[in-house]
């Protein structure tokens, strides 16, 4: 043992006074703390008191034998281990393994050699100062990982509160402005997500619906449709990246190709984040029965027409925040009453199946089909309903969300405003 380590305890357990003395002697002059007892029944309820390091038991003994007492001693179950070796005169490779099964480490033959005792107590040295250094490593990492659990907990109560804030981002999962019904859904794939979903009204007879997809997961995706959220703002036109100042100073919705590249020019130039973002963005006007539409690398959008027809509309376009030359282009769209269109985002079409395939655009038509007789929030809840039962969970490994735009069909005897000077007017303030 080294200098100034504190000696290493050690039990001397046999029937025979002399051969416990003759062993203790020996053991003394090497430094080590002895103690004796002369029955296995003793030595055990010694070490049910304290610990020991070494035990030096005689297997052969009257009540009970060296074995028994090992075997009740390794059922302590005490942290400290203690390296058992037995005085035996046994030599049989069967009594042996009984031995080891019952938990041995070693073994002596009597009459025992000073040489090969001192042997193999430093082999036991050795063991226990490796079983010492173990220990010591598991507190380590025990004490690391309690705190690790601790920041864990911290960050994830945070998470959820975050979540709980993004989740405000859209209040109103159903709006009515009495000619049309926007239905939203945002379903993260953790506590917060990259996705956004969102409408306002412009005037009585305009509305926008957006669908946003930011790039990466978690709390650097959310905060970005957090900052993005607030350039979408209805109830702040000034601060809304979508509306420009007419002639007489008042807010006048720009055309949707406008305005994504405003978004492209604000994330390269201002934000200058890691981060891009696809985005579907439409202005409907129940006056012209227009639809106009912007795709900036996101899904499809699908229009489903009142007589049940199915059209994928959009060209692909590229994301936004990419490139500084990028340009987007606005498509048009004949819409009436019964018109149904949806946003949504790639949690839908590219979620894997068992199959090994994505849901994907197909799949999601299919869906419609089977779902296109209930309400935009019913509808969209059941999209996500069949995406879970054919994925085989509901634990969907990107963000899902989706806009539904119902056009409600007029009432008998009613007519939607058509004012001469909003047919002549252009739609947009001039970008």
């Amino acid at each position: 043992m080294q200098a100034g380590e504190e000696p290493r305890h050690v039990l001397v357990v046999d029937d025979s006074r002399a051969q416990r003395q003759l062993v203790s002697m020996q053991l003394k002059r090497w430094g080590y703390r002895v103690s004796e007892c002369d029955s296995g029944q003793a030595a055990l309820d010694l070490c049910r008191a304290q610990n020991f390091d070494i035990i030096l038991s005689d297997w052969m003994m009257p009540g009970m034998t060296g074995l028994d007492f090992c075997r009740e001693f390794r059922a302590l179950g005490r942290e400290a281990y203690g390296y058992f070796i037995l005085l035996t005169s046994k030599s049989e490779k069967t009594e042996i393994a009984d031995g080891l099964e019952a938990g041995a480490d070693d073994f002596l033959t009597k009459p025992v050699a000073s040489n090969e005792l001192r042997a193999r107590l430093r082999a036991g040295e050795r063991m226990l100062a490796m079983q010492a250094e173990v220990l010591a490593k598991n507190k380590v990492i025990v004490a690391t990982l309690v705190e690790l659990q601790k920041l864990y907990d911290s960050l994830d109560r945070d998470l959820i509160e975050a979540r709980k804030l993004q989740q405000t981002l859209v209040r109103d999962r159903v709006r009515d402005c009495g000619w049309a019904r926007v239905s939203l859904l945002l379903r993260n794939s953790g506590r917060v997500g990259g996705d956004l979903v969102g409408s306002f009204r412009v005037d009585e007879d305009r509305f926008v619906a957006y669908s946003i997809d930011v790039s990466g997961h978690g709390v650097a995706s959310a905060m970005m449709t957090a900052r993005l959220a607030g350039f979408l703002t209805g109830s702040a036109p000034e601060q809304n990246l979508a509306f420009g100042k007419g002639p007489d100073g008042s807010h006048v919705l720009l055309p949707p190709e406008v305005v994504v590249e405003r978004f492209n020019r604000l994330m390269l130039d201002e934000i200058q984040a890691e981060q891009y973002f696809t985005m579907a963005f439409a202005v409907v006007d129940r006056v012209r029965g227009r639809l106009w539409l912007v795709q900036a690398g996101h899904p499809h959008p699908i229009l489903i027409r009142a007589d049940g027809r199915i059209e994928q509309l959009g060209q692909g376009g590229l994301p936004v925040g990419l490139l500084p030359e990028a340009t987007f282009e606005r498509q048009e769209f004949a819409i009436g009453p019964g018109d149904r269109l949806l946003l949504f985002s790639d949690g839908f079409t590219e979620c894997p199946l068992p199959s090994g395939q994505d849901f994907g655009q197909e799949g999601l038509i299919e869906s419609l089909r089977r779902s296109a007789h209930l309400s935009g929030a019913d509808l969209l809840e059941a999209l996500v309903w069949d995406l879970a039962r054919q994925a085989g969970s509901d634990s969907f490994p990107d963000d899902v969300s989706g806009v539904v735009i119902d056009l409600l069909p007029q009432e008998a005897g009613q007519h939607p405003p058509v004012p001469l000077v909003a047919q002549k007017a252009q739609p947009f303030l001039d970008g």
